[in-house]
């Protein structure tokens, strides 16, 4: 598969570039800073320097030929969300420039907190820790929702991937997955994992229109 990954020196992202590469696939990965992509040179590895992601007919290109397109894209902290949003504004152009260039399927990480609400969770969790995480935060969900209402709005056959707190640990493979939900208990994954969603939604067509809850 020839795919276009945004997002991609962040620590989601490099994982879906390695992990891609690893299956044979074909990546563009679109990059502000060469130097942090931190993936050895490939030659199914393409890397394009762009550094207006709201630019359309600069990622119009960069999606001609391409059969699927990951976006690992996110603030990197409230404050960043709040000063300059990332995800949303990014996103709006990558599903026009896709519509442009003919590219249908799509995955996106977003975060567990915006999806509902699971009882299975417990009292503490649903009174206490989400409404707390939520607020601390607002602005990062807040980027992330307009990113799903683009997506959503959009053309394409798009999966959101919404997982709880990120890790560093090695891919297990085994994570667990909730349709339109979280998954009851889920607390953290690894990026790794994040990263084998991404990519194991896209040969999956039923799970286009959806968002994808997953934990371990």
């Amino acid at each position: 598969m020839k795919l276009t990954v945004f997002g991609a020196t962040g620590g989601v992202g490099r994982e879906v570039v390695r992990q891609a590469l690893d299956a044979g696939h074909e990546v563009t990965a679109v990059v502000r800073d060469p130097a942090r992509l931190g993936v050895p040179a490939h030659d199914r590895l393409r890397v394009a320097v762009v550094r207006d992601l709201t630019d359309e007919d600069a990622l119009v290109p960069l999606l001609a030929g391409r059969e699927a397109v990951v976006s690992a894209l996110g603030a990197a902290s409230n404050k960043q969300a709040r000063l300059t949003p990332v995800a949303g504004p990014a996103l709006r152009a990558v599903v026009s420039a896709m519509d442009r260039a003919g590219v249908t399927r799509l995955s996106a990480v977003s975060a567990a907190p915006l999806g509902p609400v699971t009882p299975a969770d417990g009292v503490i969790a649903r009174k206490v820790v989400l409404p707390v995480l939520r607020r601390l935060l607002r602005d990062v969900y807040a980027d992330l929702a307009v990113m799903e209402a683009a997506i959503a709005g959009s053309r394409t056959g798009w999966t959101v991937v919404r997982p709880p707190r990120l890790l560093n640990r090695p891919r297990t493979g085994t994570y667990r997955r909730a349709v339109d939900g979280n998954v009851p208990g889920g607390r953290s994954i690894p990026r790794a994992d994040v990263a084998d969603a991404l990519l194991t939604t896209l040969g999956d067509p039923s799970t286009a229109g959806h968002a994808i809850g997953i934990a371990t």
